[in-house]
């Protein structure tokens, strides 16, 4: 129920100044416990930050939760929700919106996998390795693509170091385990500098059983295992950096569902990445940084399971080389009549080449789409407290394979279909406009306007065939047109005194809203079986105008100072309601939620109980079926010791206990396709431990 890491990006933050945190010790201690954040990191000093509503996750966060992906790590903030389809699969959904319009990235550069193409697909990203994760929303996902206008999710971590380390070697050292699937999991990164070289080395391992469900038992068929390896290094010099790292995940985990039990059904993928990025600041009077990311990587997983022919082996295979490149460029602040304009300005180019193959008949025939687009982001100090920001984005995209024609209704004759090879060309235009007013008692109000374009993804486009370890047979619909996305968003926020919070409430009306649609069919490996029978629900990607509407609360009050610490109480709300133009009801759309907690830190201890309730979501779309609400209890407490120089290498100890789903709740998550087949899991304890050196 992680309320506590929350970015509280004020207008000191919006500004890029360093974050201020209250005067009175208690009031410090309360901020630390919203935040753990230190602003130093190079992308926080950038002006283009003031465009993103960012929440940022960090410190011990990271390492009391249990979560092994970053959509089940963010799934309780405030308008962010999982798929949650394995214990190793699982992405994030931002305000109703996933898959590919949320864009998933790792120091800036995209994950370059295929979990946007199927919900049974992991992000290799694991938790482990992040000192950070953002989670950017706003104006300012425009520098990321036209596939990432729900929000980005950022991992942030020290690969390519951008700085000489203090004291020339730091190390840390993590572990942890749970007892609700019987996990361990350990990470390790050494850092290390000297003559202008900064280099970085750090592994993780992770391993889990089937998880317990409520009432005794398991899960079948939930278990994952995974490991990965970095290297990087950067040589550092006055005013920046350039650097290079390489990094190689590998991972098994085994897909949940009564067929995917009863056929062991699971996935084994491997990453290969390679990343550079390097930053020169303040290189002339007229520019103030210039920035450069390249990211190239080679994936592939094989869908493992026990076949037709009742053999246990290879059933399909997904493969996907990427490279993306971005270069950014801030300008110098320029003096105006109405006040100083600053601003960044860049460029992004990518290419993707993704299919799939195998004996499922092959959902994705090999397709290669090339991303090539420009963006710029400014903004106006009309006075101390007004700012008038804008922000652009315009992108050429080419999108080839083939295409399948079906019939009207998806349902036979004729017993095959017709494939075209075709290539789509689209050109997205976006654009933002947002205004940020200072107000009296530490407060800043928000409204920002915006018009963003989205083309469709080849797999939307080309799909035609079995996805059987999502237990759906996907039909893709070559004529899709850009999506276009019209909002208006109005925020408030407070992040100092005694009192702090932030909410927003927002609107946005789609035009050609792309969607999977449940056609009510049911298929089983191959066009000609669907409408009989089968294991398969048959999906199929639509367009419709469509309104979602929606607004979150978050906030936190300082009780009173007990001891050496501060007492206090949080709450959070959140809900989004989605319906086509026609009244119905969009589908997958997560419940209305409200929570709380009380904690208590001070500079040692940390300790909080709270509470989420999920509403019984029954807004639903044609053949979909309500979900029950749940309530989600957790405690966790946790002691951190400092020790002096004098006492060696080690800095400090972290180690701590976390109880999830106390209440040992029935939980089903109403936007997984395999709601009815699969609970979350049950009544668990974690235990886990930091040290650094």
């Amino acid at each position: 129920m992680g309320l506590n890491l929350r970015n509280w990006s004020s207008a000191a933050a919006l500004s890029g100044a360093t974050c201020i945190l209250g005067a009175s010790i208690g009031s410090t201690l309360a901020q630390e416990a919203l935040s753990e954040i230190v602003v130093t990191a190079e992308r926080e000093k950038k002006e283009a930050d003031a465009f993103q509503s960012t929440s940022q996750f960090s410190g011990d966060m990271l390492q009391r939760a249990a979560s092994s992906s970053l959509a089940d790590l963010l799934a309780t903030q405030p308008g962010i929700a999982a798929s949650t389809f394995a214990p190793g699969a699982s992405r994030p959904n931002i305000r109703g919106l996933d898959d590919y319009r949320v864009r998933i990235q790792e120091n800036g550069v995209g994950s370059q996998d295929v979990s946007d193409f199927s919900q049974d697909h992991q992000v290799p990203v694991d938790p482990l390795t992040a000192d950070k994760v953002e989670v950017i929303r706003g104006p300012a996902t425009l520098r990321y693509g036209n596939q990432a206008i729900g929000g980005v999710v950022n991992a942030v971590n020290n690969r390519i170091p951008e700085a000489l380390v203090p004291g020339g070697f730091a190390a840390k050292i993590k572990s942890g385990g749970s007892s609700v699937d019987s996990s361990a999991d350990g990470a390790a990164s050494l850092d290390a500098s000297g003559n202008n070289v900064a280099i970085h080395v750090d592994a993780f391992a992770r391993r889990a059983g089937d998880y317990r469900i409520p009432g005794g038992g398991v899960q079948a068929n939930t278990r994952q295992q995974s490991e990965g390896q970095a290297i990087g290094g950067s040589y550092i010099f006055d005013g920046g950096y350039i650097g290079t790292a390489i990094q190689h995940i590998t991972s098994l985990y085994h897909i949940p569902g009564v067929a995917e039990s009863e056929s062991r059904t699971r996935i084994s993928l491997e990453q290969t990445k390679w990343t550079t990025k390097g930053e020169w600041r303040a290189p002339n009077d007229k520019i103030d940084a210039i920035r450069f990311a390249v990211g190239v990587s080679n994936y592939k997983h094989k869908e493992l399971g026990i076949g037709d022919d009742g053999v246990d082996g290879l059933q399909n295979t997904i493969t996907n080389k990427e490279i993306e490149g971005r270069f950014e460029l801030d300008h110098a602040a320029v003096s105006t009549p109405l006040g100083a304009l600053t601003g960044s300005w860049g460029i992004q180019a990518s290419n993707r080449k993704l299919g799939t193959a195998g004996l499922l008949g092959g959902l994705l025939a090999p397709t290669d789409t090339d991303a090539v687009g420009g963006f710029a982001f400014e903004q106006l100090q009309l006075s101390d407290t007004l700012k008038l920001q804008a922000a652009g984005r315009v992108e050429a995209l080419s999108v080839s394979g083939t295409a399948a024609t079906f019939p009207a209704n998806f349902l036979p004759p004729p017993d095959t279909f017709t494939e075209t090879a075709l290539t789509r060309h689209f050109t997205p235009m976006s654009f933002s406009f947002g205004l940020l007013q200072s107000l009296p008692w530490d407060m800043v109000v928000s409204v920002n306007a915006s018009r963003t374009q989205r083309a469709p993804a080849a797999p939307e486009l080309f799909s035609r065939g079995s996805d059987g370890a999502s237990g759906t047979f996907v039909i893709g619909n070559p004529d899709l047109k850009i999506e276009t996305a019209e909002s208006v968003e109005l925020g408030l926020k407070r992040t100092t005194g005694q009192f702090r919070f932030e909410a927003s409430i927002y609107y946005t009306r789609y035009l050609d809203f792309i969607y999977k649609q449940l056609t009510g069919n049911f298929c089983t490996d191959v066009f000609a079986s669907c409408g009989e029978t089968g294991p398969l629900m048959q999906v199929a990607y639509g367009q419709r105008d469509a309104n979602f509407r929606g607004a979150e609360l978050l906030a936190q009050l300082d009780v009173a100072p007990v001891h050496d610490g501060m007492l206090g109480l949080d709450g959070q709300f959140d809900v989004v309601r989605a319906t086509f133009a026609d009244g119905s009801n969009v589908p997958r759309i997560a419940p209305m939620r409200v929570g709380g907690g009380i904690w208590w830190r001070s500079a040692a201890w940390y300790a909080r109980l709270g509470l989420l309730h999920a509403f019984t979501q029954d807004d639903i779309a044609a053949y979909e079926t309500p979900t029950n609400g749940y309530n989600l209890l957790k405690a966790e407490v946790s002691y951190t010791h400092t020790f002096t120089k004098i006492d060696g290498g080690l800095r400090d100890i972290t180690f701590g206990v976390v109880g999830d789903n106390l209440l040992d709740e029935r939980i089903r998550n109403h936007i997984s396709f395999k709601k009815a087949e699969v609970l979350q899991p049950g009544l668990g304890v974690r235990l886990f431990t930091t040290l650094r050196f």
